[in-house]
């Protein structure tokens, strides 16, 4: 089986994962718990090829990715925990920004290509940073329109959209740091295709939470 077919397999499992964790919210809370632990595993494997000979700062480093990732998941649940079934489609809006940034990225940035967008990760192109943003706007502003009843969102549409995928190639750049540092292409292995979990969701695990405090602060 080659790379594309596995690709495909792994994200079709993934969203059939994601839409069966948000149809309960204690579920979805198990998921988040589980996606956490991963997550920490993978980054704590990074941290000692980065810090492998200083334990304080291979400590200081996992202390750091805990209140990270417990950022991430608290963020969410306690976003959810109040209107569960009418705020799960703020969530999966967001979801759907961060996703769009992520192929934008990848498809612009392939086609056009140009100049590298930064040595942290030679892949990342000025066209695909670019592409990131028009994508998410453009299809992001269609399902906006589409779910206009569904989604409770006061803040202008556009801000919340650029904020988000510009949170998301943030996150992912991060990510991209850690693993340069670590000299590693990918975070693991468990998802065929793909690599580790961190690599599906780097930008997902900054620019989540932050959209859902944006959209808090205009109730």
């Amino acid at each position: 089986m080659n790379e594309l077919n596995k690709r495909i397999i792994t994200s079709f499992f993934l969203l059939l994962f994601i839409f069966f964790s948000f149809l309960n919210f204690k579920l979805l809370c198990f998921f988040l718990l589980i996606l956490t632990l991963m997550a920490l595993v993978e980054l704590n494997n990074m941290f000692k090829k980065i810090y492998k000979k200083n334990n304080f700062l291979l400590f200081i480093a996992n202390s750091l990715s805990v209140l990270y990732l417990s950022y991430f998941s608290i963020t969410i649940i306690i976003f959810l925990s109040e209107e569960f079934i009418i705020d799960k489609f703020v969530v999966l809006y967001l979801l759907i920004i961060c996703i769009l940034t992520d192929i934008g990225g990848y498809v612009f940035g392939k086609i056009i290509g140009g100049k590298k967008l930064t040595k942290i990760s030679p892949k990342k192109t000025y066209s695909g940073s670019i592409g990131s943003f028009l994508l998410s706007i453009l299809i992001g502003y269609l399902c906006y329109k589409i779910l206009t009843n569904l989604l409770l969102i006061n803040i202008n549409i556009f801000i919340l959209i650029i904020i988000t995928s510009f949170m998301s190639q943030v996150g992912d750049l991060f990510v991209s740091l850690l693993k340069r540092k670590a000299r590693i292409k990918d975070t693991g292995s468990i998802l065929p295709g793909h690599g580790g979990v961190l690599d599906r969701i780097d930008g997902i695990l900054l620019a989540l939470p932050i959209g859902l405090l944006i959209i808090k602060m205009y109730p």
